[in-house]
């Protein structure tokens, strides 16, 4: 008898690709720029939570790329101008995924998945290479690529073994993947603004390893960015803004 046929490798999705995908309901997983590993993303958080292989009502981070998504989630926090403005750069600029705090009052349908707690999370970066890809989405729903209880892809291959053949991984021409490059990627550090403007640290990650103590990333990002003006608000980013 012979030997039955090894089946074709997968391959990785190319950009246009990934936007019919996402078109069409598909969660599709993305890639950042280092240090940070690979995200899921979807137009819904079921979506999102599918791919994860976890149950389809669990929170998941809002993608807040885009200005008018910032402004609408700045109108529900208890952040003043200062804050939003704070907010704003936080997380097109470092790359954070940042925790921000809600007003008791009714919020806004398309924010509910992303609600806890009476804290809402959000993520923001606008990577040069994905905004073809993001622009088109106003509300995007995003969460570390990876299947409950393993580590976050670093890599497109690791993304691809992880992920069921439904869920394209998004893999960008001309970026070539290395050991040095790939090894020591990890999730976003997660942070808290709280209403009086303070950080506090929430999850640790890519932002903040290098730091001995966790106090110390926060003391920079306060000097940093004390100087923020209210209403800066600018959420354009750049492939210069990385973490």
């Amino acid at each position: 008898m012979s030997a039955e046929a090894s089946p074709a490798p997968r391959t990785a999705a190319d950009l246009s690709q990934a936007i019919r995908a996402l078109r069409e309901g598909a969660a599709v997983v993305l890639p950042n720029p280092a240090p940070l590993t690979h995200v899921v993303t979807a137009t819904t958080p079921q979506a999102v939570n599918e791919a994860k292989g976890r149950p389809s009502d669990q929170p998941v981070a809002l993608w807040a790329h885009h200005p008018d998504t910032l402004h609408a989630v700045a109108a529900v926090t208890e952040l003043d101008a200062a804050g939003t403005a704070l907010a704003a750069r936080l997380l097109a600029e470092e790359y954070l995924t940042l925790l921000v705090p809600l007003r008791p009052s009714p919020q806004l349908s398309w924010l509910v998945p992303a609600c806890k707690a009476g804290w809402a999370l959000l993520f923001g970066a606008r990577w040069q290479p994905l905004r073809p890809l993001l622009d088109e989405h106003p509300v995007l729903y995003v969460s570390s690529a990876n299947r409950t209880g393993r580590q976050p892809a670093a890599t497109t291959a690791d993304a691809l073994a992880m992920f069921p053949a439904t869920v394209p991984v998004l893999q960008l021409p001309h970026r070539p993947e290395t050991g040095t490059a790939t090894a020591a990627r990890q999730a976003t550090t997660t942070v808290a603004l709280h209403p009086d403007g303070r950080l506090t640290l929430h999850r640790h990650g890519a932002q903040d390893r290098s730091y001995d103590h966790s106090d110390d990333y926060l003391h920079q990002l306060g000097a940093q960015y004390a100087h923020t003006p209210a209403g800066a608000t600018d959420t354009s980013g750049g492939e210069t803004h990385q973490p």
